[in-house]
């Protein structure tokens, strides 16, 4: 492999992490919203 052949798969490998982190937080923070709304109703 060559160097640039190298650096184009690790900068493709981070963008992929980063974008299925930011939908992991994006799921969480819904989760959470969803639980307060429970429980304001409940309350």
């Amino acid at each position: 492999m060559t160097t640039r052949t190298l650096m184009a798969a690790f900068a493709l490998a981070t963008i992929t992490l980063g974008t299925a982190a930011c939908n992991t937080v994006e799921g969480a923070g819904e989760d959470l919203q969803s639980a307060s709304r429970e429980v304001k109703e409940e309350i």
